[in-house]
């Protein structure tokens, strides 16, 4: 995979890399969240430090007001807005976290909100949507289903779409978690990410590379369905077939038109690992009986890799716990190891 090769212009400020998503944008997108979003807490695992041998932090996302990274995403593109474009109304296609987080920012600021998803996506994370006020469409089996209705609704109503990933504003709101572990963990030497449509791993990676270019990111996917995986390695955002997985918060396609994320997570991501369904079940049994934290899938993602030795750190480690919202029943049946 292509590294950057990024050097400073000046001794305090990094410079500037050659990606759709510049340093400049995540800085500016930080002071636009700040006060909106949680400067979640970097926490050392005592468990997976003993078993690496070496500091391992767990960034907490699971403390953001959704429980999700993806607030800050939403919040950065929505607050981008022009005031006519936020009263027509705001639309996404989601899998669950995106459009919690479009339906909280629309809450904060007054807004209308419409989340599309598919059949795929897990009914807790429907009802927690629903009950901040926002409108429900159930379309399909897959993503692309549900950014379809997206399309329609803005073509037909003029609903402004706020895209899942694929957007600079969006990337640039999940890079601040970057700016954030650069900050709050200045040895810093390999960052894990969950990969999906490229978003988070896309902004994490733009922001730490830009600051320190030889940290290693590696974006941790599942087997099933792993979009930008199978697009990174064939050179070319492709389509893949979505089923149901433990990580159902990675499921969907980055779009054969994807102008943003692919670019970056090609470019600047250092690795990609793969997890199968059983050792996504580990990680999540992992975070509740070690670290004291519910995870979801996506979440634990980044633990599960350490467990399954298919990453070994080198130093100072940082793994991204996305977000913390599980079905109830699921999470008991795999902590009680019925499922996984």
């Amino acid at each position: 995979m292509t590294k950057p090769h990024l050097a400073n212009v000046a001794a305090d400020r990094p410079a500037e890399p050659p990606v759709p998503v510049a340093l400049s944008d995540i800085e500016a997108a930080a002071a636009r969240i700040a006060g909106k979003v949680a400067h979640t807490p970097l926490v050392v695992s005592p468990s997976l430090s003993r078993l690496c041998r070496q500091p391992v932090h767990l960034k907490l996302e699971t403390r953001q007001p959704i429980g999700a990274f993806k607030l800050r995403g939403a919040m950065n593109a929505v607050l981008a807005l022009g005031d006519d474009r936020r009263r027509h109304g705001l639309v996404t296609a989601s899998t669950g976290n995106h459009g919690r987080a479009v339906a909280y920012a629309a809450r904060q600021l007054g807004l209308r909100a419409t989340i599309c998803m598919s059949a795929l996506v897990p009914a807790n994370k429907v009802e927690a949507i629903r009950s901040l006020g926002a409108e429900i469409r159930i379309v399909g089996r897959s993503q692309d289903d549900a950014q379809a209705e997206v399309e329609r609704l803005v073509a037909e109503h003029g609903l402004t779409p706020i895209p899942p990933f694929d957007n600079p504003d969006v990337v640039a709101g999940q890079g601040t978690i970057g700016l954030e572990l650069v900050e709050d963990l200045s040895e810093l030497a390999l960052v894990l990410v969950p990969l999906s449509g490229g978003g988070l791993a896309g902004g994490i990676a733009a922001a730490v590379k830009a600051w320190r270019p030889e940290v290693r990111v590696v974006g941790i996917s599942m087997e099933r369905g792993a979009a930008m995986a199978v697009s990174v390695a064939a050179g070319r955002p492709v389509a893949v077939v979505e089923t149901e997985t433990l990580a159902d918060s990675l499921g969907g396609g980055i779009g054969l038109s994807n102008r943003v994320t692919f670019a970056l997570c090609r470019d600047l991501l250092d690795e990609i690992v793969l997890l199968s369904e059983a050792e996504i079940a580990a990680g999540i049994r992992h975070a509740a009986r070690e670290e004291g934290e519910v995870v979801e899938g996506a979440g634990a993602v980044g633990i599960a890799a350490l467990l399954a030795g298919k990453v070994s750190p080198h130093g100072p480690t940082a793994i991204i716990v996305s977000g913390g919202n599980i079905d109830e029943a699921v999470h008991r049946r795999i902590i009680s190891g019925a499922a996984g």
